[in-house]
Formats: structure tokens, sequence, C-alpha cells
């Protein structure tokens, strides 16, 4: 069975300002999400299922999901922050989205083989979907042994400002033990990689220390796990607006309680993104030169 990329793209809608203006970054207008769903095709994915919203559901269909016919097959789930599980209600006032796990959540009914977890508006390079291909192959029949793609820290940099990143932590086994969220990574004046620290220290870091870009692997168990501790967290952080259910997070808990491992798959791919207006110049010239170099077809996808 081949496995499932699943696209988190629930996010899209709001980020961008609708999809009509969902940015086209390759030579043809290609979007980045357009990049992920042909390196995933030959990397041997099976179908692709997406998260998105309902208020953007035709606008979706129309202007993204219907490039991928004829490429793979194609679900779509949604997240909504009124999706809970029984005998919660959403606070009235609650704005925010439940987090990246609760829309993993969504693909429970869809999803029945390992899948890849990824963001929309993040490139992951070929390499990175062909490791993860293999490694969900083998994972094929097994449970609570997950994995993720551990970029090098210094291929996921911005020039135009610091960046947030899971750094992971792990064993000689490269099973991931842990993942800190730091919010303030940046080459400093001195080329080392430093990240702010809980004291407001500046910590180096090497440049090969493997974080997370929420490109995840799992198996289908997964779903279950995560609606137990959905609801612990809603217990605990229901009258929290801003309270998020992330994977790292959920991962985290999982191996504290050693119900699963993760392991980590290095990559030497580049990621990149436009985190920053600033950085959409040098996305498009990237794209522009890995089609140059003949990694991408160009047009990608024929009409």
């Amino acid at each position: 069975m081949k496995p499932t990329l699943f696209v988190l793209a629930a996010g899209m809608g709001s980020r961008y300002g609708g999809l009509k203006q969902l940015d086209g970054l390759g030579p043809n207008g290609e979007t980045i999400m357009d990049y992920s769903v042909f390196d995933a095709a030959r990397a041997g994915f099976g179908k692709i299922v997406f998260v998105i919203r309902h208020t953007f559901e035709e606008d979706f269909r129309q202007k993204i999901a219907a490039k991928y016919e004829g490429v793979l097959p194609i679900e779509i789930v949604f997240q909504e922050i009124t999706y809970l599980p029984e005998g919660f209600t959403c606070p009235a006032d609650r704005q925010k989205p439940w987090g990246t796990n609760h829309a993993v959540l969504m693909g429970k009914d869809v999803i029945k083989e390992p899948f890849a977890v990824i963001n929309a508006d993040d490139f992951y390079g070929r390499e990175s979907f062909a490791v993860l291909a293999e490694q969900l192959r083998r994972m094929e029949g097994t449970k609570g042994q997950y994995c993720m793609v551990g970029y090098r820290v210094g291929n996921t940099l911005s020039e135009s400002g610091s960046v947030a990143r899971g750094v992971c932590q792990k064993d000689g086994k490269n099973l991931l033990t842990n993942v800190v969220e730091r919010t303030y990574i940046i080459r400093d004046t001195d080329g080392q990689i430093k990240y702010k620290d809980e004291n407001d220290q500046m910590v180096a870091i090497d440049e090969n220390t493997p974080v997370s870009m929420n490109m995840w692997g799992f198996t289908p168990d997964y779903f279950d796990y995560s609606e137990v501790n959905f609801i612990k967290f809603l217990q605990e952080n229901i009258e929290k607006p801003k309270a998020e259910f992330y994977i790292p997070w959920a991962v985290n808990n999982l191996i504290v309680e050693g119900k699963a491992t993760c392991e980590v798959l290095d990559t030497p791919s580049k990621w990149f993104g436009v985190t920053y207006a600033a950085d959409r110049q040098f996305v498009v010239d990237k794209f522009a030169e890995l089609v140059a170099k003949g990694e991408y077809p160009s047009p990608l996808y024929k009409k």
C-alpha cells in the first residue's frame, strides 16, 4: 500500500487573505504546494488528503485541487474550531484554530495507511519526500514507531530575520528524545547560529542540529493516541483562547509516556518559504534556479 500525503492547508485562507492571492512563485506561477505535490508523486505517495476550512472549499477545489487531477487521487477534509470531542463545547470567544494536531485528527476517517504530514506553504525539497516515503513504506503494519524529517538548522534560516524552529534532541539510535520550540533563531554577525533561551540569553548551536519543519510520518494508530491526548489538552486549556494542540507537543507526550518512538531522518534538503515579505524574491530565484538545473519541469503541470 502506498503512503498518503496529508497537507495542512486550513490556515491558507486567513494567512494569504483568500485563495485568490495564493502566491505564484515558480516560473509559471506555481505555488510552493504545487512543488510539494509534484515531489510527493515522484516519491511514490498514493494519494493526497488536504485539510481546509469550509469557507474556502469552492475556491480550493477550483483553483488548487483541480490542478492535481491526473497526478494523484485527492480527498478533502475540514477543520473547524467547533469540531470537538463529545462533552466539549467551543468557547464563544474562541477565534484561533486548535492547532496542527487538531488538524491531523480531521484525517482519521479517510487515512488507513502510513501517512506524512506537511505544511501547505513550506518547500521541503525532493530528497525529503523520497526519504520519508521510503520510511513510511517500512512502517506498514507497525504501531507506535513514527518518524520526522530533521532538517539541519543551517539549511532552514531566513536572510531577512529570525525564525522559529523546533530544536530536536535525539539519542544514539536517532530516536527523538525532545523537541523544544525556539521562537528566535538567527545567524549572528559572527557567523554562528544562535537561539534565544528562556532567560533571553543567546545560545550557539551547531549548523547540523536537527530541527522540525513539521514534516512527520505516522501510522493510523496515531489518530487514537491523539484523540486521547486532545481530551487531556482540552481539560487543561479549553478556556485559554490562544492555547493550541501542536504535533510536537503530542509526539513529546507519547515519547515521555513510553507509548511511541520517533526516528529522526536526516535530509540534505534546504527548506525555504516566505516567512517575511523580503523572502519572496529569494524563493522566486530559487525556483528559477531549480528549473534551470532540470530538477523540475516548467510548467510543472500541463494544462
